[in-house]
């Protein structure tokens, strides 16, 4: 009797425990999408293709090199954007980084969300840089 009541709090406190911690999972990755520009493109194309349609001639210049002949994906009046798929969201932002210490414009990124889960990954920029600008792709 008294090996069923601990098996029962054991289960109740595992039970319990892997709430917790899903519930703090999704806590730490919501996003909501209403505070970020999102646009709607075709999925599985390549990021030439996004950056393509988002940054068209009156918006931006497309691939601007600089003088140490690196490209900035989109450069605007005001940012140095970024384009990258969302898994390699730590490289997007060191290079909006860079190219808005050269260009003394605003850092910002464009990350391309292939599926929902890729949520996350803006999370990860939020918690890098406040300072940096995100729009967002959805393409799935």
């Amino acid at each position: 009797m008294r090996k069923k009541f601990q098996n029962k709090i054991a289960t109740f406190v595992v039970t319990f425990l892997l709430m917790f911690s899903g519930f703090y999972y999704l806590g730490l990755n919501y996003v909501p999408l209403e505070l970020y520009d999102t646009q709607v493109m075709p999925a599985n194309q390549k990021e030439d293709f996004y950056v393509t349609q988002w940054c068209k001639s009156d918006f931006g210049r497309k691939e601007a090199v600089l003088w140490d002949m690196t490209r900035v994906d989109c450069l605007t009046k005001d940012y140095a954007i970024e384009f990258d798929f969302a898994k390699k969201w730590a490289e997007s932002v060191g290079q909006s980084l860079y190219y808005s210490e050269m260009t003394k414009k605003k850092p910002a990124v464009a990350l391309i969300l292939s599926n929902w889960a890729d949520l996350r990954f803006v999370k990860r920029v939020e918690r890098v840089d406040k300072d940096i600008q995100i729009f967002l792709i959805k393409a799935f």
